[in-house]
C-alpha cells in the first residue's frame, strides 16, 4: 500500500469528521455530552460496530 493512499484516507477522515461540527455545532455539542455519559463498555461496543461497518464498506468498495 502506498503512503499516498494512507494519507488520502486520513485526509478524508479529517474532512468528514470536521463536517459535523461545522454544519451543526449546537447538535454536535449535544451528541458529545450524551456520549460523555455512556459507560466505557458501551463506547467500546459503539467503536467496534463502527470499525466493523468501516471494514465491510472498505471490502465492498475495494473488492474482496
Amino acid at each position: 500500500m502506498a503512503w499516498t493512499e494512507i494519507l488520502t484516507a486520513l485526509a478524508l477522515v479529517l474532512i468528514i469528521e470536521g463536517m459535523v461540527p461545522f454544519v451543526g455545532p449546537r447538535r454536535y455539542r449535544q451528541i458529545v455530552a450524551q456520549m460523555a455519559m455512556l459507560s466505557d463498555n458501551h463506547l467500546r461496543t459503539v467503536g467496534l460496530v463502527v470499525m466493523i461497518a468501516g471494514l465491510v464498506l472498505l471490502f465492498a468498495v475495494r473488492g474482496f
